[in-house]
């Protein structure tokens, strides 16, 4: 069998199992050992989560294996940010995401372009420029928004 076929074999096998996977959730021994000392916590009652959810926590597992001790830290403080918050708070964060997700790819793209100018520019500046749109009233705050849309469409 060629290189190329045995890949392609490969690759359908892992989607087959990743259906199976989806549909029956992950077995506690499907997991590798790595992951069920992330996951040991979830030990007790792996048996009784969702699938979908067995399926999410595993696909966490491995990618907090493969993150640097910074992207580690990283990701602590944002949880520990999120445990923070308030239901409501936590509510309207869900439903931003969602919206972006939905955005068109070229939009989702440009937002996150603006976002990275934005975080490559100095702490001072950013602090400035925050500072100058909390200043901002409802109605210049509406001008710049309809501003953004006939530059750039509906979002």
């Amino acid at each position: 069998m060629s290189r190329a076929r045995r890949t392609v074999a490969a690759f359908a096998a892992a989607l087959l199992v990743a259906g199976a996977a989806s549909a029956d959730g992950v077995a506690w021994t499907d997991l590798t050992e790595a992951q069920r000392r992330v996951l040991a916590s979830q030990a007790e009652r792996w048996d009784e989560l969702d699938p979908a959810r067995q399926e999410q926590l595993a696909r966490g597992a491995s990618r907090w294996l493969e993150m640097s001790p910074a992207e580690r830290q990283q990701a602590r403080n944002r949880y520990r940010a999120w445990q923070e918050l308030s239901d409501e708070e936590r509510s309207a964060l869900r439903e931003r995401y969602r919206e972006f997700r939905d955005l068109p790819p070229e939009e989702r793209a440009r937002m996150r372009s603006v976002y990275r100018r934005y975080m490559h520019l100095p702490p001072d500046r950013r602090l400035e420029l925050r500072e100058r749109y909390r200043e901002l009233t409802p109605e210049e705050r509406e001008r710049i928004r309809e501003q953004r849309q006939r530059r750039f469409g509906n979002r």
